[in-house]
């Protein structure tokens, strides 16, 4: 499973977004199932790989299994309990 965090640096959403993804990660135990990784919609690699993904607004979340995406928040941060529905098995 993967999670793609879009967002920039300084900004406070998306320091709030990575860091309470990273500690559900941790706190459920998924660390090994899970990879998270944060594009800074201020490079040229984040802006491509947000342009890929269609990223419109920060922060923007997107979780994906098997290379198709299960959930998406578009300018929010994710509540815990519906993040908790796709990484808790």
């Amino acid at each position: 499973m993967k999670i793609k965090v879009f967002g920039k640096k300084g900004c406070a959403k998306c320091e709030t977004t990575k860091n309470k993804l990273n500690h559900f990660i941790t706190k459920w135990e998924v660390d090994n199932k899970v990879e998270l990784t944060f594009h800074d919609m201020e490079t040229v690699d984040g802006m491509a790989e947000g342009a890929y993904n269609d990223v419109l607004h920060i922060p923007t979340t997107i979780i994906e299994k098997d290379n198709k995406v299960v959930a998406r928040w578009d300018g929010e941060v994710p509540h815990s309990e519906t993040v908790k529905g796709h990484l808790v098995v």
